[in-house]
């Protein structure tokens, strides 16, 4: 086995195998003794096609600027032709037939992939703890959670098993999980990365796909390989001028970043550990030469949480009723029950609650661009705490029976529009909606945003701070990342602590 494996980031271990130092079957010789030796502990990944990979590697991979890479692509939009997708479902086992776009991007830049990551149902929850294939374990701390929804992938990336893995992000669920493993986690700008063919956007555009990494500069040369335009897509953007991994190079001129430190869920305490970090960030940011104020963006917490709820359950509703057309009932009896409940929501909403919901969306992006025309980026928490143990983030038992007697309820009763009148789903979503009081604004809003392990815990658990940038700019972004980066202020991943 190549045993220095781990040392090299992506870009590193391609380097080597474009040198001929070392060939792609030792890398991934490397990488699945990693995976044979690790993913019991950790449920990083659910499905393995280790065979496939290795007839890859001897017919020779792609050449970009991965070749040889082993990978792993989250189980959830991640189509791999001839590959199971389950979307962290009991009810969904589908053969993909194709390739989605991103994948064959992926694909082009040489990486070498070999499993499929864990997930919530649908990237439903913020925490990796699916009744599907069980909870994937924190590595830093067994029995805690990785975050979600790329919860797999995070955990892969911090523990060694690959350098860098396949995420997505509809509410956090990138950045969300870099934060808890301590690794690197950049959500794009809404429209960068394709969500096709089989959509034109996710969640009325709120999800963005990429990767999550150990090193800046493998997310922005992934970001090269796989942004631009794409047939039938609701959204172009303008290109970066250069590359994404020339910005990560070099150092940004002097920013002014607005510090925010208000979480836009109500009711939610961000720790000491947390705001500690943040204190510090801030200091280091200064003596590079930056300048950090105070300023919050002008948001209605009381909508914003709400108008996030009425889209994502429509959606839900929407995938539901997709998925029991297509494939029978009886791929939707085994829902959790927050899943089904969420359908539930979905289904008791109007075409005009929707509408409204998307008017408070254009609120938040409106506010969020009047404040970043005096700021080149947001500082704020990635999560308010660090991360929590297995079973609190999920709903309780009790919950669960509460949601299963409201699915029979609402067969003679309007139970929905009662739950979101009485303030029910507000006090039930609020323990997750409150881990996501930072990271929405980047799903709501569409503006590219990353989440740097800039510290620990005393319990030994990372802590992430989020960036968020102006619309259509991963450069500068990217920039910030690499100078803080090579001034050494990243915390180890979990296989180096």
């Amino acid at each position: 086995m190549f045993k220095e494996y781990t040392q090299y980031d992506a870009l590193g271990l391609a380097g080597l195998v474009n040198s001929g130092q070392v060939s792609a079957k030792e890398l991934l010789d490397a990488a699945v003794e990693q995976a044979n030796k690790l993913n019991p502990k950790l449920n990083a990944i659910i499905h393995r096609f280790d065979q496939r990979a290795y007839e890859a590697a001897r017919a020779g991979l792609p050449a970009g600027a991965f070749t040889g890479v082993p990978y792993l692509l989250k189980d959830l939009s991640f189509s791999l032709a001839g590959e199971p997708i389950t979307m962290g479902s009991r009810s969904v086992n589908i053969i993909s037939e194709s390739d989605s776009e991103i994948v064959k991007r992926m694909k082009a830049s040489g990486v070498n992939t070999f499993g499929k990551t864990n997930t919530p149902e649908f990237g439903l929850i913020i925490t990796t703890e699916p009744k599907s294939s069980g909870a994937a374990h924190n590595p830093f701390k067994k029995g805690y959670s990785t975050g979600g929804s790329s919860g797999g992938s995070a955990a892969a990336v911090s523990s060694g098993i690959v350098p860098m893995a396949g995420a997505g992000d509809g509410g956090g669920s990138i950045r969300f999980p870099a934060a808890w493993c301590g690794v690197f986690g950049m959500k794009p700008s809404r429209g960068r990365n394709p969500m096709g063919p089989a959509f034109g956007e996710g969640w009325d555009g709120a999800v963005a796909d990429h990767v999550i990494t150990r090193s800046v500069r493998d997310s922005a040369a992934m970001l090269d390989a796989t942004s631009g335009a794409e047939v039938g897509a609701p959204y172009v953007i303008a290109p970066p001028t250069g590359s994404f991994l020339q910005a990560a190079m070099r150092a940004p001129r002097p920013l002014t970043i607005a510090l925010h430190t208000q979480p836009l869920i109500a009711n939610t305490v961000v720790d000491k550990e947390v705001l500690a970090v943040l204190e510090q960030t801030v200091k280091q940011l200064e003596a590079m030469g930056h300048r950090v104020v105070a300023a919050e963006p002008a948001i209605n917490i009381e909508k914003f949480w709400h108008d996030f709820i009425v889209v994502v359950c429509a959606h839900t509703a929407f995938t539901i009723d997709n998925i029991e057309r297509k494939f029978g009932a009886e791929h939707v009896r085994n829902l959790e029950p927050q899943t089904y409940n969420m359908a539930l929501l979905g289904r008791s909403l109007s075409a005009v609650d929707l509408v409204h919901a998307k008017h408070g969306w254009h609120d938040s992006q409106y506010q969020t661009g009047k404040l970043l025309e005096q700021y080149d980026m947001i500082l704020s928490p990635t999560v308010p705490s660090a991360a929590v143990k297995h079973g609190i983030l999920p709903p309780s038992r009790m919950e669960e029976m509460l949601m299963r007697s409201s699915s029979v309820l609402n067969k003679g009763f309007d139970m929905g529009k009662f739950a979101f009148s009485s303030g029910a789903i507000e006090k039930l979503s609020q323990p997750v909606l409150g881990k996501m009081a930072f990271t929405l604004l980047g799903n709501i809003t569409g503006l590219p945003a990353m989440s740097l392990p800039l510290g620990m815990s005393k319990k030994g658990l990372p802590i992430g701070i989020q960036l968020i940038g102006r619309m259509n700019d991963e450069s500068t972004l990217f920039s910030l990342a690499g100078e803080i980066e090579r001034a050494g202020l990243f915390s180890k991943p979990a296989f180096e602590k």
